[in-house]
């Protein structure tokens, strides 16, 4: 009985001693999903994944600046593309993993028929829209080609709430700090929004396309955990779960 004992704790000191850590620097619109594919990729490898959410484009200013970073999920491909292309991130890392929606939210108390799509927005009961900074975040470039396709972006800009990221964006909304809000789809169905509000899907054709990339940095110290999480990402559950958060999969498949 001693010797067993000994054994499963030996066995159990070396499972902890080979763990390692990575730090995932994602794309805030992964806030709903990634917590999940972080916590199965845990249980499944015994590795620790911290992820921090925010504006693809402050990401790679920080990374450009030097910040520990193992992976990064962008929510513009051209971000992760222009690091690659510094040399700051691995050659024929890069990974494109989604193709993310824009959608215009309001919570369930709202009057506002989302329906009638974002020339809603002009209705005088509006009088705060939340929405993402376009200077880097790029749902908020989004925001604002899809408004400017409907001819009512400067009309609509006195009323604008910006967050920093879509995350923020998304709670100012849902806060009530803002009576309507264009977030990502993603955010809208994850669990904090889901059942909390209504939302209309912008038609793709209104914004250029929000296609999402990975790679893996040249600064990442636990290389060999970060390209399996990288390859776990890729696996047909984890693609399965980000398709039923409403993420379109490279290729136009759901």
């Amino acid at each position: 009985m001693k010797k067993f004992l000994t054994l499963v704790v030996f066995c159990c000191w070396a499972v902890l001693a080979s763990a390692q850590e990575i730090t995932v620097a994602a794309a805030a619109d992964l806030a709903g999903v990634f917590p999940e594919v972080a916590a199965r990729f845990e249980r499944q490898t015994g590795h620790k994944v911290n992820c921090n959410f925010g504006s693809s484009g402050n990401f790679t200013l920080q990374i450009q600046n030097g910040a520990p970073f193992d992976l990064f999920f962008s929510a513009d491909v051209q971000y992760p593309q222009k690091l690659e292309a510094a040399g700051l991130a691995e050659p024929g890392t890069l990974y494109h993993y989604a193709i993310g929606r824009l959608v215009l939210w309001v919570p369930n108390g709202s009057q506002l028929d989302v329906k009638q799509g974002l020339k809603v927005l002009q209705l005088p009961q509006v009088k705060h829209i939340a929405v993402a900074n376009p200077a880097h975040a790029p749902y908020g470039r989004a925001a604002a080609e899809a408004l400017k396709h409907e001819g009512i972006y400067e009309a609509l800009q006195p009323k604008f709430l910006t967050g920093e990221n879509i995350s923020q964006t998304a709670q100012f909304v849902q806060s009530g700090n803002a009576d309507a809000g264009l977030i990502a789809l993603s955010l809208a169905m994850g669990p904090n929004m889901r059942n909390a509000g209504r939302y209309y899907v912008v038609p793709e054709s209104y914004y250029a396309s929000l296609e999402q990339a990975a790679i893996l940095l040249k600064n990442s110290k636990n290389k060999a955990v970060a390209a399996q999480f990288l390859e776990f990402v890729k696996r047909p559950e984890i693609v399965k779960l980000m398709s039923d958060y409403g993420f379109t999969l490279p290729g136009g498949k759901k």
